[in-house]
């Protein structure tokens, strides 16, 4: 650890704690005495109220009613917050007029130099899904849905979750165990485990009109759930090798459920294995479409006999 970082994370142990001592120091961070005193030094030149007291149970303790200093972030860190920031625009992101406080905060804690230097950048740098006729940091378009909140509010309390979609038939309620929260396509989804028919489903949190923790006191617990998932695992009917323009591809765009295992150190290569569901016409469709996005630079060694027949019949329609 360096030593700005360990200052940093002993000023917020000891600023946790009634009484401490230079031992307790030495022991949790795993440094000599020298370098302990040498640290306490420096965190009261910096202005940490710290008292000392003498004696056989002596040690220091911070003065009521006092603060850390304020924080103060380098030049670099500035920009990595500003262009995190703006990377993120336009991404349809929860807590949208939290970052909007958090940018004016930071924009006030730095100079005018520094200032500056973030209004060309903001010039300059252009993202993906960025309005270039408004690049503004503070711009709120693209609002996620409503129910995007809410719903991250109650997983952070229970994960068990009744939640309410819009169907075509109407509203329905299901009682799920939330394994991932992800954004795809620029639309969030929810990956549940359905508690009633104990299968792997995916909701559309555009389509959630509710949400709410699930009552019942029976629940399955969690290792029930990741055992009953583990045996219900698909057998891998599609194995390719990938090369560096296919990789590429890959980085552009893939299904959530697809993931690749780089096969040299250099990540040249890699092979990707999955299941596809032949028995689901919209997923041997989605699957073949992207594919033939990965373009030429694949090698397939093992593909099911309809997305094959598929792949063959677009070809044929592009080369007759």
């Amino acid at each position: 650890m360096k030593k700005v970082e360990r200052i940093n994370v002993i000023m917020r142990y000891i600023n946790n704690r009634a009484h401490f001592t230079i031992s307790e120091i030495m022991r949790e961070f795993d440094i000599s005495r020298s370098t302990a005193m040498r640290d306490i030094r420096e965190i009261e030149s910096m202005g940490m109220p710290l008292v000392s007291e003498v004696g056989r149970d002596g040690g220091y303790f911070v003065m009521h009613n006092s603060v850390l200093p304020e924080v103060r972030f380098t030049d670099n860190e500035v920009k990595a917050l500003f262009i995190a920031f703006m990377a993120t625009r336009n991404l349809q992101l929860p807590y949208l007029k939290s970052r909007q406080s958090l940018t004016e905060k930071l924009l006030s804690l730095i100079s005018e130099h520094q200032q500056d230097t973030l209004v060309l950048l903001n010039q300059i740098l252009l993202f993906e899904g960025t309005n270039p006729h408004n690049p503004d940091i503070l711009d709120l378009s693209d609002l996620p849905h409503p129910m995007l909140d809410k719903l991250i509010q109650t997983l952070l309390l229970d994960r068990y979750l009744s939640v309410t979609i819009e169907e075509e038939k109407g509203k329905q309620t299901y009682p799920i165990y939330l394994l991932q929260l992800y954004r795809e396509k620029s639309h969030w989804h929810i990956e549940g485990f359905h508690l009633d028919n104990e299968r792997k489903q995916i909701l559309s949190v555009d389509q959630l009109t509710d949400v709410e923790p699930y009552p019942n006191k029976k629940r399955t617990s969690e290792q029930e759930i990741l055992d009953k998932l583990k045996k219900q695992e698909d057998v891998i009917n599609l194995v390719i090798e990938l090369g560096p323009g296919a990789i590429a591809q890959f980085k552009k765009y893939h299904p959530k459920k697809v993931s690749i295992s780089y096969t040299n150190p250099y990540h040249s290569t890699a092979v990707l294995k999955t299941f596809i569901n032949v028995n689901k016409p919209e997923e041997v469709k989605e699957m073949t479409n992207w594919l033939m996005f990965l373009g030429e630079d694949i090698k397939i060694r093992q593909i099911p006999e309809k997305v094959l027949d598929v792949m063959k019949g677009r070809i044929g329609l592009l080369w007759p």
